[in-house]
């Protein structure tokens, strides 16, 4: 399983890399032509769903260790559920930024 995640994880690099240079690539005249637009517009999707993918797996495995914490000790479930809670909408705010930037990029064309 591990080498499999290396290996899908190096070709999202290697895409991510040879995408990004023409996303930014401009011109002397300032307008983008059909293959920037398209490699940003290509970027911000995949960057939308990279952050939405690790987002929910952080957490699936927040949730999964708390929920597992409760079960082993129900009488702490107030002092895990608060932290739990936080760390929850912290995750989130990381795809929501995710969100904004891949919102901005695609603006631009």
């Amino acid at each position: 399983m591990r080498r499999r995640a290396r290996i899908i994880l190096f070709f999202l690099v290697v895409t991510l890399f040879s995408i990004v240079p023409m996303a930014f690539a401009e011109e002397g005249s300032g307008v983008l032509d059909s293959t920037a637009k398209s490699a940003i517009a290509i970027a911000s999707g995949f960057a939308i769903g990279i952050a939405a993918f690790g987002g929910g797996l952080g957490q699936g495995r927040a949730i999964a260790a708390g929920l597992e914490g409760i079960a082993r000790n129900p009488g702490a479930s107030g002092q895990i559920m608060t932290p739990m809670i936080i760390g929850l909408a912290l995750i989130e705010s990381l795809v929501i930024y995710a969100f904004v930037i891949s919102f901005m990029l695609y603006m631009k064309l």
